[in-house]
């Protein structure tokens, strides 16, 4: 099985979701200091915008490599109907 298209940037990926985590883990403590609603608020828009930031980056890697390469060898209908499906999903 080849590589996924994201292996040039897992360390990067890997670094998103370890700060995405911290942010998750500060929304938490947020609660338990009875913050205000709206700061909270921001935090989870924030968590949700770092969030898509990899979801954005994973679906630009799977069309530059997996899509590409299965273009490159007669297969692409089925990777585009499975790209198709994960936006769906994402979008969902």
């Amino acid at each position: 099985m080849a590589a996924p298209g994201y292996t040039a940037d897992k360390a990067s990926l890997q670094a998103r979701l370890a700060r995405i985590e911290g942010q998750v883990r500060g929304l938490q403590r947020m609660l338990d200091e009875d913050r205000y609603c709206i700061d909270v608020l921001t935090q989870v828009t924030a968590v949700k915008a770092a969030l898509d930031k990899v979801a954005l980056a994973l679906l630009d890697d799977h069309v530059s490599h997996c899509v590409v390469d299965a273009v490159r060898h007669g297969t692409g209908e089925e990777k585009v109907r499975e790209l198709t499906t994960a936006i769906g999903r994402y979008l969902g």
